[in-house]
Parts: structure tokens; C-alpha cells; sequence
């Protein structure tokens, strides 16, 4: 048994502990339960719920969330149009995101995969500063698939 300052406090029975324990006002926590004896711990519960919930509450502020944002280009899409795109991915980059750019083929489009793949090329020439390319140009189904992920 463990007092409320930390002293060690020697081994007790449940009787005598949970005694102390009303004594203080306090409660009988169960420290380490697979300990042989079981540690047990005079001390105010609802404070170290309290205390432990605030705790977690500083490590997920510190935390950070990278997202995976998406562009989607066919493989006629105009020049204007994809240089609105590739803006949209410097700005998800710049935010520290991933970007994830798809050239979907459509019906018959799927015979100039060549030109979706010069699409992809063009993006990783155009953001070789600002990126990483995390995953390179792949087929998946109708799809053709990179991402970027923003350099460090």
C-alpha cells in the first residue's frame, strides 16, 4: 500500500487499508493489479481522472493531422484547367497535406493512358520543390494514381 504523499506504507489488509483510507477522506485505488500483492494507492479519484483526461486533452493539441486531399484531371483536360489544379495541390502541400492526383479515364479514354501518365509527369516536374512523390503513377482500374506528400 502506497500513503497519499507516495510513502510506501507496507502490506495491510483490504479491511485496514480501506479504513485509512476513509480516515483521509479519500479513496482506495488499485494501482498494479497483476502485482503479487496488488498495489493499492490512497488518493483523491476524481481528481486523477481529472488530471489524467487533461493530460490526454495537451498530447492531442500537440498532435498533427495530415490529410490526404484529392485532384481529379481527365486526360483532355485544357492547359488552364490544369494549371488551376496543380494550384490547388501547391496550396494542400503548402498547408502540409498530402495530395493525391487521379486522371480518371472514361469509356473510350482508356486507350491514352500515355497521355494520363505525361499529366502525372508534368505535375511531379512542375512541384519537384514543394514535393515528394510518395507513390508513383499507378493504374487501378480506371484510374491512374500518384500522391505527394509535402518535403519536410
Amino acid at each position: 500500500m502506497i500513503g497519499q504523499d507516495g510513502s510506501q506504507l507496507g502490506i495491510l489488509t483490504l479491511k485496514k487499508a480501506l479504513e485509512m483510507a476513509s480516515q483521509e477522506q479519500l479513496d482506495l485505488v488499485e494501482v498494479a493489479p497483476n502485482a503479487d500483492p496488488p498495489v493499492c494507492k490512497i488518493m483523491d479519484y476524481g481528481k486523477f481522472k481529472y488530471q489524467q483526461s487533461k493530460r490526454s486533452q495537451e498530447g492531442k493539441k500537440k498532435q498533427t493531422v495530415i490529410q490526404v486531399k484529392e485532384v481529379k484531371v481527365r486526360p483532355k483536360t485544357d492547359e488552364h484547367d490544369l494549371m488551376v489544379k496543380l494550384k490547388h495541390v501547391k496550396r494542400f502541400l503548402a498547408d502540409k497535406d498530402k495530395a493525391k492526383i487521379m486522371v480518371v479515364f472514361r469509356g473510350r479514354e482508356i486507350a491514352y493512358t500515355g497521355q494520363g501518365a505525361k499529366i502525372l509527369e508534368r505535375f511531379m516536374e512542375e512541384l519537384k520543390e514543394e514535393a515528394v512523390v510518395e507513390q508513383p503513377p499507378k493504374m487501378e482500374g480506371r484510374n491512374m494514381i500518384m500522391i505527394l506528400a509535402p518535403k519536410s
